[in-house]
């Protein structure tokens, strides 16, 4: 049932609305799923990409830590972003905080204390992921297997995800769900173009520039977005093209727009809402007033800053509005 923004809750609304730590735990069972599927498909698709392109373009392996925005905890550990550290620390130290393994970790904890909230079926699964991506982790370091276990990931957390779309009654604990993944695929989508950016400003001359179509590619595909991409522009991937359907295509579940009109229709949903829609609309005004393409990667530089520090203000509207106390931001920006 929507509610009136503009009037506060009703008595008889405010015992239905969920305790602040079982909204909270919701909320991250979003965020973390969302993530775990991410970074698999991060790692499945960069290893892809080394692997079609020659030496003499200079591909490394640092912008996937820039991605997940881990350089610097990745840093406290390791002197060098070398392949088999930098894919073990994304997808299976139990340490990294935004590893596969971590985030799926965390996510089963979260449902764990509130699994009463959701379908069975839901939990199962869930605990099926956390203890198949625990037992087979070294599996998924080595180029041989490798493709392979992230795919596996990708497909379970789609599992999970569907169980929580078919079963779960559209209640407070849904609307959180849904508003954490997509807090989280807007901030990763936002991430991935960042290092676009950063690559396109790195290499004015050889290097990847030879390959620039290849990495918008790439880019398409480690958000899953390569096909819906080709059918909504005829098939032929251009930088422009590439960032305009990751900020703007309205129709596609991972691009900015998209993330943001989810997050106001769930918020409607929710009562007390005012905050966290003010920062939500102010970003979607933001969004719409830019044109990423007219300055090249500086430009786009620019825009993607100031769409993750208004998805971090959201993150903190959503924070101070319904969970007690307010989560620290690590691992939201």
């Amino acid at each position: 049932m929507s509610h009136d923004p503009t009037r506060p809750p009703t008595p008889q609304e405010a015992p239905t609305m969920l305790l602040s730590r079982v909204a909270e735990n919701a909320y991250w069972v979003g965020r973390y799923l969302e993530r775990a599927e991410a970074t698999a498909r991060l790692v499945k698709t960069h290893t892809e990409l080394f692997l079609d392109l020659p030496k003499s373009a200079g591909l490394t392996w640092a912008p996937l830590l820039a991605v997940t925005g881990s350089d610097a905890d990745y840093h406290l550990v390791h002197d060098h972003p070398s392949e088999e550290e930098v894919v073990s620390f994304l997808l299976a130290d139990p340490l990294n905080p935004g590893s596969v393994v971590r985030s799926v970790e965390q996510a089963r904890e979260d449902l764990r204390v509130t699994r009463t909230m959701v379908p069975r079926r839901t939990w199962e699964t869930l605990n099926e992921l956390h203890l198949w991506v625990r037992d087979t982790r070294r599996e998924g370091i080595g180029r041989t297997g490798r493709l392979a276990w992230c795919e596996e990931v990708i497909r379970r957390c789609h599992l999970v995800a569907g169980s929580i779309y078919a079963t779960m009654n559209r209640d407070d604990t849904y609307s959180f769900l849904e508003i954490g993944r997509f807090v989280e695929r807007a901030d990763m989508t936002t991430r991935v173009l960042e290092v676009e950016a950063d690559i396109l400003m790195a290499v004015p001359d050889g290097g990847l520039r030879p390959f620039v179509d290849v990495t918008w590619l790439a880019a398409l595909r480690s958000l899953g977005a390569e096909q819906m991409y080709r059918r909504a522009t005829g098939g032929v991937v251009h930088g422009a093209d590439a960032v305009r359907f990751l900020l703007f295509e309205p129709q596609f579940p991972r691009s900015v727009e998209h993330c943001l009109i989810g997050v106001s229709r769930w918020l409607l949903e929710l009562p007390r809402q005012e905050v966290p829609m003010t920062e939500c609309a102010a970003l979607e005004r933001r969004l719409g007033a830019i044109d990423p393409t007219s300055g090249g990667a500086d430009e786009l530089l620019r825009v993607v800053d100031d769409l993750q520090r208004g998805l971090n203000l959201l993150h903190d509207a959503l924070g101070a509005t319904y969970f007690s106390p307010a989560p620290s931001l690590t691992g939201a920006g």
